[in-house]
């Protein structure tokens, strides 16, 4: 990529609530607004059912595998991508490896403790308690950026605490429900709920020290969205792979577990189509960040929890329940509140008087 693209890249599409560019043609697909929104839910959604039909198998055990399959799917990918001068990224340099390796153990981390709250919770508790994240990362922002906490964003996150205690109050009482008819006893379902929310827990403040980290470090490396994929999927394949040769079982038994015949193909397949989706997670939050705003991509991240929760009702068996329902909504609404209070703070900030040069 040459430094006159660099620069256009840097300042032409940074921030959609600047003036609007000349309109003397019709404007691509590539540059729709529409279309990379809806390619962003649809990714997003996509990759978490794909990641739950794996998780959910009666004895899948080996998410490290899983994860190394899907960084080096992402890898060839994007390497394929690359040769065809579809996207750029720059060549591997040993010392930004070395620089930036802490920020890929911090990814694997991330996505293992996601793999395995999935495991253990349903699409839409997970979707729900997710949200916990952001004020995880709002905090850190006024930490280590100097940010600021508006009334608003502190109402949204109010709103979160009270979404994830009814999700789990919903979850709880299910399970209760679901081993009173089953050969279950109530511990063991009460057991399995805890450990996910130990994983869940674990995955918030990971997740919030990989953005918060890596934010940082963007700073410093200048990384564009192709090279922090490339160096992200690189640096976390051998660590992947000898996670799993150390963690799990690679006994004949236990593979024909984690694989049945009867499944066998549907599940890898399904492995290396969420492997193809984290490209296209990682592509569309950069198309839609490039061709709208930041705010309305804060506003789509908002909107974008209703659906993926409501895949988990609609394609795996998660509980439809008063409770269950309004814990989607609440965090909906949690969402859409943060957002809107985002979008306030930066056009406070923008009408701020600024002196004259």
């Amino acid at each position: 990529m040459s430094y006159n693209d660099k620069k256009q890249d840097d300042t032409g599409v940074s921030l959609g609530e600047t003036a609007a560019s000349p309109r003397s043609a019709p404007p691509p697909v590539t540059n729709s607004p529409v279309v990379s929104i809806f390619s962003y839910c649809g990714a997003s959604i996509l990759m978490t059912v794909t990641n739950k039909y794996v998780l959910s198998g009666n004895s899948f055990n080996m998410n490290c595998l899983l994860l190394a399959v899907q960084s080096i799917v992402c890898l060839m990918a994007i390497s394929i991508c690359k040769s065809f001068g579809i996207i750029n990224y720059r060549q591997f340099n040993a010392d930004e490896a070395k620089k930036w390796f802490p920020i890929s153990a911090l990814l694997v981390i991330m996505i293992y403790t996601s793999s395995k709250a999935l495991q253990f919770l349903s699409i839409p508790v997970y979707t729900i308690f997710k949200n916990l994240t952001i004020i995880l990362i709002a905090y850190g922002e006024v930490i280590w950026f100097g940010g600021a906490v508006t009334p608003m964003a502190l109402v949204s996150f109010l709103i979160m605490v009270l979404s994830s205690v009814v999700a789990a109050w919903a979850d709880i009482s299910s399970a209760l429900s679901t081993s009173a008819t089953t050969s279950l006893s109530n511990a063991s379902a009460v057991s399995s709920l805890n450990a996910g929310y130990i994983w869940m827990f674990t995955n918030c403040f990971s997740s919030a020290a990989y953005v918060l980290i890596m934010r940082k470090r963007i700073k410093l490396t200048n990384f564009k969205d192709f090279d922090t994929m490339y160096y992200n999927n690189l640096l976390s394949i051998p660590v992947l792979i000898v996670a799993s040769l150390l963690m799990e079982d690679w006994s004949a038994a236990n593979l024909q577990l984690n694989f049945p015949p009867e499944t066998r193909n549907y599940t890898i397949i399904s492995m290396i189509v969420s492997g193809l989706t984290s490209v296209g997670i990682s592509y569309t939050s950069a198309w839609c960040v490039r061709v709208t705003s930041s705010t309305t991509y804060s506003m789509v991240g908002a909107l974008n929890k209703l659906p993926v929760a409501l895949s988990g009702l609609i394609f795996f068996d998660a509980p439809v329940t008063f409770f269950s329902v309004t814990a989607i909504f609440l965090g909906f609404l949690a969402g859409l509140v943060y957002a809107v209070a985002k979008i306030n703070q930066k056009k406070a900030e923008t009408s701020l008087p600024t002196s004259s040069k």
